[in-house]
């Protein structure tokens, strides 16, 4: 079996803020706001890339952002893993044995999250509530990004946590829960015989990519040099990729 493993957010789906062009088809909505879209040409390869390989949307999304996606009937995910592959949900059920697994993997960390709670409350530039995403990560915005994540790592364990941003977001999370590991763990629960491919767009996504078979990713990420990895053309990323994807 192909398995493949993708981010979401501009990976597959962009947000309404974003460009795509006029032919494009609704994905992701929030009380009557749409939220999110993937064009077409991306749509209908995605549909093709399920019904011939597993799809398994690998994110950071949290639980309820991930619940917001709607694909479509003729999009088959039979697996995905959100907060970073915390939590694996079959046939959009969480897998409780999964889940209690990443707690034993992440309760180290415990003390260090409640610290880095504490010192973004305290963060002038933190403009948004600071919160404990499915009780895996913290989660925040900042305005002003490089001051906050200073203040992050001055005063966290770093050999406990992994402190990212992508854009005004800020993320804690405990060092053992990146999509890499996550992508290691969904291998052995479904056969280390199967055949990985992985897709993403940021630094989360990279120690998936490097844990996968083949994995793609646009030419802006700066990611370690492996033969695996496949860097394409940031215009139109998606559908170059998915057709990548769906030849292999």
């Amino acid at each position: 079996m192909i398995y493949f493993c993708s981010d979401l957010d501009n990976t597959l789906i962009y947000s309404y803020r974003r460009d795509i062009g006029k032919e494009k088809v609704l994905v992701e909505t929030k009380e009557g706001k749409e939220l999110s879209y993937m064009s077409k040409v991306s749509h209908k390869l995605l549909q093709e890339v399920s019904a011939a390989k597993e799809l398994v949307p690998l994110t950071t999304r949290s639980l309820e952002q991930y619940s917001r996606i709607n694909f479509g009937s003729h999009v088959k995910i039979k697996y995905a893993m959100v907060a970073n592959g915390g939590i694996l949900l079959e046939h959009n059920k969480i897998n409780e044995e999964w889940l209690r697994e990443t707690k034993e993997i992440v309760c180290y960390a415990e003390e260090e999250m409640e610290k880095g709670i504490q010192i973004l409350k305290k963060d002038e530039n933190v403009c948004f509530d600071v919160r404990k995403v499915d009780e895996l990560c913290v989660f925040t915005k900042s305005s002003n990004v490089e001051e906050t994540m200073k203040r992050l790592k001055e005063g966290l364990d770093t050999d406990t946590t992994y402190i990212s941003s992508n854009g005004v977001k800020v993320y804690i999370f405990p060092k053992t829960l990146d999509k890499g590991s996550s992508l290691k763990r969904f291998r052995k629960y479904v056969g280390e015989e199967n055949y990985f491919i992985a897709a993403g767009d940021s630094c989360f996504d990279e120690p998936m990519l490097l844990a996968a078979d083949i994995a793609f990713c646009p030419e802006s990420l700066a990611v370690s040099e492996k033969e695996s990895i496949i860097k394409l053309e940031e215009n139109r990323f998606s559908e170059k990729m998915l057709q990548r994807v769906l030849n292999l």
